[in-house]
């Protein structure tokens, strides 16, 4: 199965409740026709002529506002619903659109809007090439890195993981999986150590080892905890007195399931760590995929992957076409 088709397999909750409302739409117009008009002659025509017409809405005020109701539910923002909805009624306000019509001009915005970000992770020839890898408990970060690591290593690039989330063994634990699977070393400290001290050490040791990329794992944090923010602060300082332009991608994992809370997670992160990068995770799980939408309009930072599962092959490149299609079920 490709990419795009697991992936609009399991962006079902999303594209369902898109489908759903559009379908809801569309019908409720068509009932009002009806209702006013007890003998509607195109579809009498359309039965016997052996086809169905297609039920078509007029794009009208009541429509758009409608169709900005159903954005703003799923996840994609006030702000951002409402550009999309004048977008998609600019030089077609009064005709009739079906169903399928829709689905495709809202795929399109949705496009155009995610096209400017959807950026693979630069690789530099630096090294080694300090990534750091920052976001909320629970976002994905551990098994993303490890996944990345693999997929880097696949590609001929050497790799090297510093686990720095060094208060959770299990996190240290699944990325000596990763590494043992593919081959990339994982440096580690003893549990509750310095998370800093672990980070400028495992430079120095990738320096001597000529790695083209260091991956360096952090604890999870939440964006209103300001010790843990704090901490966080000072493995990017101390990274800098090791090389004073690292570390050259800041990637912050973000969880679909929180939704329009990934916003202000966005907002803090960048601040504290200099975000360069998002990768999306848990996205088969949730029906509030239009907050990526959200995140592309407002902050405009390049969306390097995205994640629909648990396996390695789940992780890929971010493609806004794909994406788009999938999450409105319009066609491809």
């Amino acid at each position: 199965m490709s990419f795009f088709s697991k992936m609009k397999d399991r962006l079902t909750k999303s594209s369902s409740k898109i489908d759903e409302g559009l379908q809801a739409i569309v019908e409720e117009d068509v009932a009002v026709e009806v209702a006013e008009d007890a003998t509607p002659k195109a579809g009498i025509v359309g039965h016997l002529l052996g086809r169905e017409e297609k039920p078509r809405r007029v794009l009208d005020d009541a429509m758009l506002e409608s169709l900005e109701e159903l954005l703003i539910t799923s996840d994609m923002g006030v702000e951002t619903a409402l550009k999309v909805a004048a977008s998609m009624a600019e030089g077609r306000f009064g005709k009739k659109l079906t169903v399928d019509e829709i689905k495709e001009l809202l795929a399109n915005e949705v496009k155009a809007i995610l096209e400017p970000v959807a950026r693979p992770m630069p690789l530099y020839t630096k090294k080694p090439q300090v990534v750091l890898v920052v976001g909320v408990n629970g976002s994905g970060k551990t098994t993303t890195i490890g996944k990345l690591a693999s997929q880097f290593k696949a590609a001929g690039k050497s790799v090297v993981i510093a686990a720095g989330d060094t208060f959770r063994a299990a996190a240290v634990e699944q990325l000596q999986v990763w590494g043992d699977r593919a081959g990339v070393p994982v440096m580690t400290a003893p549990e509750g150590s310095d998370p800093a001290s672990l980070a400028y050490e495992a430079m120095v040791k990738a320096e001597q080892d000529g790695a083209d990329l260091l991956m360096i794992d952090t604890a999870g944090r939440l964006q209103n905890r300001s010790d843990l923010m704090e901490e966080l602060a000072k493995i990017v300082r101390v990274i800098r007195k090791k090389d004073p332009d690292a570390p050259h991608n800041t990637l912050l994992v973000l969880d679909a399931t929180t939704g329009q809370n990934a916003l202000s997670q966005v907002k803090v992160f960048t601040e504290i760590a200099d975000v360069s990068g998002l990768v999306m995770t848990k996205l088969d799980g949730t029906a509030k995929g239009g907050v990526l939408v959200a995140l592309a309009d407002t902050y405009g930072l390049p969306i390097h992957a995205i994640g629909v599962g648990e396996s390695i092959e789940d992780l890929q490149a971010f493609d806004p076409d794909e994406f788009a299609h999938a999450l409105t079920g319009a066609a491809l």
